[in-house]
């Protein structure tokens, strides 16, 4: 009984001696005006992959599909997470018909008011490939392929909004991706179409 009283006692000269006794009304106030997920929009996205470096001499360039939902987080900054697929046709002599890839990224778009209305991003990525092959050599180009890989990086991304109607805008985006391959990392540009509509 005497360890409660004495703690209520110790409580109640801290808040009397506190310059702000009722700070925590402006903490409830400043969660009321918190903007993160002010704002959800869902999105499709389309282009071509443009392999870079050594990466050309392995597979040729591919079309991707993708989808992904972007989210308010600071005043002006989004969050944003995407996921794609693309289909690679091997660009060397190989049993391989092409290679399955997956990719994941979250990161984040950054709205820099002196480029507005051109959109700065980056942020992690994770990409999970598979060979189209029945063939397990993994002594010949792209064998290990076969057994799944899985590899992560980074990316870049430049994107511009170019047309805006009620929930609906259109927009262009450039992406650098570099990924931590072995035994030399692997490098791709990308170039899209990005439809996006506002759902709140």
């Amino acid at each position: 009984m005497k360890k409660l009283i004495t703690i209520l006692a110790i409580s109640l000269v801290s808040l009397l001696h506190a310059e702000d006794p009722l700070q925590f009304r402006n903490d409830s106030a400043a969660v009321a005006n918190d903007i993160s997920f002010s704002h959800f929009a869902v999105f499709l996205e389309g282009g071509e992959i443009y392999p870079i470096g050594d990466l050309m001499d392995a597979v040729k360039n591919a079309l991707y599909g993708g989808i992904g939902i972007r989210y308010t987080y600071w005043d002006n900054v989004d969050g944003v997470v995407m996921f794609q697929y693309t289909y690679f046709k091997p660009n060397v002599n190989t049993d391989i018909d092409g290679v399955h890839q997956f990719m994941g990224r979250v990161g984040a778009d950054w709205k820099w008011k002196p480029i507005h209305p051109v959109v700065l991003g980056g942020g992690f990525t994770c990409s999970w490939t598979h060979a189209d092959s029945d063939d397990k050599n993994w002594g010949k180009p792209g064998g290990t392929l076969t057994d799944n890989e899985t590899e992560f990086g980074w990316y870049a991304r430049i994107s511009l909004p170019v047309f805006k109607y009620k929930e609906y805008s259109l927009g262009f985006n450039v992406m650098w991706e570099h990924l931590w391959t072995l035994p030399e990392s692997s490098n791709m540009l990308s170039a899209g179409i990005t439809l996006e509509r506002s759902i709140w």
